[in-house]
């Protein structure tokens, strides 16, 4: 069973037209959308570089953690909501658009490297939280974080530029 049918339906809601349509709002959506991403992705890469001991070596992971973390999710909040706004704007487009696709394929999988990594070495932190370079599993968290999130916004950047684009259905 496609989603297009409701993909197209939900583009032609009045509120996905009007935030297409708006001069002022769907700029205001994108700038928020990118900024938010700016407060997530700079809060995140400095536990990924402090987790691959590559910075922060003498503070403690979880003193890193727990200070940033609250203001990188309050980023992902307002990136998270943004970006719904903005595929919101636009399904049918973003339906159709391979980029798209593969970023919300690599947002799941960074969804899962964060929950794999805070159920699991996360929860033996006591044994290495203040080693300069963290165990395998915690460095390959962070690895894995930093590559998922920088092909997350290359993908993002990416989706202006569709050379494969085609309507949905044709």
């Amino acid at each position: 069973m496609s989603p297009l049918p409701l993909i197209q339906q939900l583009d032609q809601t009045a509120g996905s037209i009007a935030l297409r349509e708006s001069i002022l709002v769907y700029p205001l959506i994108e700038t928020t959308h990118v900024l938010a991403l700016c407060l997530f992705l700079g809060i995140i890469a400095l536990l990924d570089l402090r987790l691959l001991g590559l910075g922060f070596q003498s503070v403690p992971v979880s003193q890193i953690a727990g200070r940033l973390l609250p203001i990188g999710l309050t980023g992902f909040a307002l990136m998270t909501l943004s970006g719904l706004l903005l595929f919101y704007s636009g399904p049918l487009r973003a339906y159709g658009n391979i980029f798209f696709r593969v970023k919300m394929v690599l947002i799941l999988l960074a969804g899962l490297n964060a929950v794999a990594f805070h159920y699991g070495i996360y929860k033996r932190i006591a044994a290495w939280d203040t080693q300069p370079v963290p165990p395998p599993r915690a460095r390959l968290a962070g690895l894995a974080s930093l590559i998922l999130w920088c092909a997350i916004v290359i993908c993002g950047r990416m989706q202006a530029y569709n050379w494969f684009e085609k309507p949905p259905g044709t």
